[in-house]
């Protein structure tokens, strides 16, 4: 199993590998292709200066030579200065952004799964049509508003009227501050993952291994955890790396909101700032991200399935 495992892990890196490399490529062109410049300011600088500073970070360069230098760069790790924060480099910022997203990233995932998938297994067993019903409107309103609606309504109620939780701010080893984003990122993740594992266990159920267990006499929960829970959960493994994506996308306007310290929001303001290596080590940060969570359910598909695994490899 193991030799199986490492076989179908190299196959996906030979393709995963080839992709970051043309995202980089990508994004470093079309970045540099947008109307603007790092150091365009409302009153503009005199010629020598913004010779200058175009020359230290050597965008006076060719395209393709400053293309080179950065691969070079990144090569060894190395994202490059950023143009806008001055003090730091961008992996010194993304040192600092990170622990955040991903800490609001992960708990937002977690909330979606733990309770996507049980209200997805209730609906379906849900012998009453509207109990079914009345658990799947619940997640067709989670569907409904996004996270960057829900949050501020969120902070009016909880933060404002009734004064439970914070706004918006940040304090390091208080969970407090990541309650309201974390729920307002969960929410459409947690309905898509309910609706999946209703169909997925429906499905499931319907099958005629279950049947055959069920011809045997199993309670309905042995039938439920042994034979119908893995397959049921295939769709929901499908989803992870759209979730993911949902969450990522959805984190650079709620930690702008909720005035979190994470990477987000420095991919919101290197992008109005033309902070090109900021916004390119972000791309490849979340990209990163993506490829890696791909890799992650091709091997969480091997062990649900294995045989739909290996036809996909």
């Amino acid at each position: 199993m193991a030799g199986v495992m490492l076989k179908f892990l190299l196959r996906r890196l030979r393709v995963a590998v080839p992709t970051l490399f043309v995202i980089v490529t990508a994004s470093f062109f079309l970045v540099r292709l947008a109307p603007g410049g790092p150091f365009d300011q409302e009153q503009a600088l005199p010629p020598e200066i913004l010779a200058n500073l175009q020359r230290a970070y050597g965008l006076d360069r060719p395209l393709w030579v400053q293309y080179g230098r950065y691969l070079e760069g990144l090569a060894h790790g190395d994202f490059g200065p950023s143009f806008r924060y001055k003090d730091f480099t961008v992996t010194e910022l993304i040192a600092q952004g990170f622990p955040v997203s991903a800490e609001l990233g992960l708990l937002a995932l977690a909330v979606a799964l733990a309770c996507g998938v049980p209200l997805g297994i209730l609906a379906a067993l849900a012998r009453r049509p509207l109990l079914d019903r009345g658990l799947m409107l619940c997640a067709a309103l989670g569907l409904a508003v996004p996270a960057f609606v829900l949050l501020p309504l969120l902070g009016l109620v909880f933060g404002v009227h009734w004064r439970w939780l914070p706004v918006a701010g940040w304090e390091p080893g208080s969970p407090r501050f990541l309650v309201l984003p974390v729920f307002a990122l969960a929410l459409a993740p947690f309905a898509y993952v309910a609706r999946l594992t209703r169909g997925g266990m429906r499905e499931a159920l319907a099958s005629d291994y279950v049947r055959t267990a069920h011809a045997k006499g199993l309670p309905l929960s042995a039938v439920v955890w042994r034979h119908a829970l893995r397959p049921a959960l295939l769709p929901v493994a499908s989803y992870l790396p759209p979730a993911v994506a949902s969450i990522m996308t959805g984190s650079l306007v709620v930690e702008s909101i909720a005035g979190l310290p994470g990477i987000g929001r420095y991919l919101v303001q290197g992008a109005l700032n033309r902070d090109y290596t900021l916004v390119m080590g972000m791309v490849i940060v979340y990209s990163a991200i993506l490829v890696l969570m791909g890799l992650l359910v091709d091997l969480l598909y091997l062990w649900l399935d294995p045989r739909i695994a290996l036809e996909r490899a």
